[in-house]
């Protein structure tokens, strides 16, 4: 294997695949990443057993050929060499490197027992735009649980249905759902739990990426995500039922509020200071006849706060207890001037939406006293 690239597609390639190539005790050669050169293509790819991703670089190809090194230490050197061209040769299980006046070698192992990434056939495919999955991921990942005996609520719900996609995730105590179009349709009806991690490899990519299209392909039990026809990533899907989380949406409120989104924020965080420890309560007490809303937090060890904030208030008297970091997540996550809040009682759901927008919506379980 011999091949000659620049120091920018290398080092940009390199830094795509080696982010899950983790430290492996019982399966080393997970923690390396095959570089391979075949029909004049040149590929790196890396795997985790649940996650597998592959990235195409150009060059100039004098042999084809492949192997392994470890990911994090060939990643790291490449990004500090010069952008100038790069020399790859392999000879006897060691990698020699050269550019400009930098000359090193790095021991590998074969790629005969480099894991296969599965390939996926095209029967069910679908395409949209890469910019609407990143905004999509942004507003649900944060909502999702992290609970290995609960692995349905540990991945994200992707709802695959004619032109749409719906994004859903909880933890049980808090749900963001975000709705997005495709380009062209899907036939039929499909319903996905996609791993988190694979999800948050996913938007970092997408935040490093330029294109406009991504195209999903999506077999029985895994997904693909192509991004162009340089970059693929390859996961398992969760098995199970996702919770049928339609039913805790609420339908109606009797009291609803607009509000500036970024000074309530401000205002929670200031009532944050004094909340109980471990409780993280803050009240919300909403007056129509007054137009505000009374955002209030007690810690007898420390004191108390009580701020107005102004808000155009409808329906009827009301206030409900939420934990502050639940309620400031779903204001950070708004992309919003303006947020609209939906109350029943104390004791039910609360809503948070964006104003003037429907395709986006915060589901927060109340704190009851």
């Amino acid at each position: 294997m011999k091949f000659i690239c620049t120091q920018e597609n290398l080092n940009k390639g390199l830094i795509i695949v080696s982010h899950i190539a983790g430290r492996s005790a019982t399966l080393p050669i997970l923690n390396n990443v095959l570089i391979k050169v075949s029909g004049g293509v040149i590929s790196l790819s890396t795997t985790n057993l649940e996650i597998g991703i592959t990235a195409k670089i150009r060059g100039k190809v004098t042999k084809e050929g492949e192997f392994t090194v470890q990911a994090k230490l060939i990643a790291d050197y490449i990004n500090l060499l010069p952008k100038e061209n790069i020399e790859l040769d392999l000879e006897e299980q060691t990698l020699f490197i050269k550019c400009d006046n930098y000359k090193t070698s790095i021991k590998g192992v074969s790629a005969n027992d480099f894991p296969l990434i599965p390939a996926l056939d095209e029967r069910e495919s679908v395409n949209l735009k890469a910019g609407d999955l990143k905004n999509a991921l942004a507003q649900v990942m944060f909502a999702v649980a992290v609970d290995e005996s609960r692995p349905e609520i540990s991945g994200v719900l992707f709802s695959f249905s004619g032109k749409n996609l719906v994004i859903a995730g909880t933890d049980s105590y808090r749900l963001a759902e975000r709705k997005i179009g495709l380009i062209g349709e899907y036939p039929g009806e499909r319903k996905l739990i996609i791993p988190l991690r694979t999800l948050q490899e996913v938007y970092r990519i997408l935040a490093e990426s330029e294109d406009e299209a991504l195209n999903i392909l999506i077999n029985d039990n895994q997904i693909l995500f192509k991004f162009n026809e340089e970059i693929s990533l390859t996961s398992r899907l969760v098995e199970g039922q996702y919770p049928d989380y339609q039913q805790i949406i609420p339908q109606e409120s009797r009291t609803q509020a607009k509000v500036k989104t970024a000074e309530l924020a401000r205002v929670v965080k200031s009532a944050s200071l004094f909340c109980k420890p471990g409780i993280n309560d803050v009240k919300l007490s909403f007056d129509p006849a007054k137009g505000e809303i009374t955002v209030s937090s007690v810690n007898s060890a420390v004191g108390e706060n009580k701020v107005v904030v102004a808000a155009e208030t409808t329906g009827e008297k009301n206030e409900v207890v939420f934990n502050y970091r639940y309620l400031l997540d779903g204001l950070n996550n708004l992309d919003s001037e303006e947020a609209l809040l939906g109350l029943i009682s104390d004791s039910a759901p609360g809503l948070l939406k964006p104003a003037g927008n429907q395709n986006y919506l915060y589901v927060i379980m109340p704190i009851r006293q």
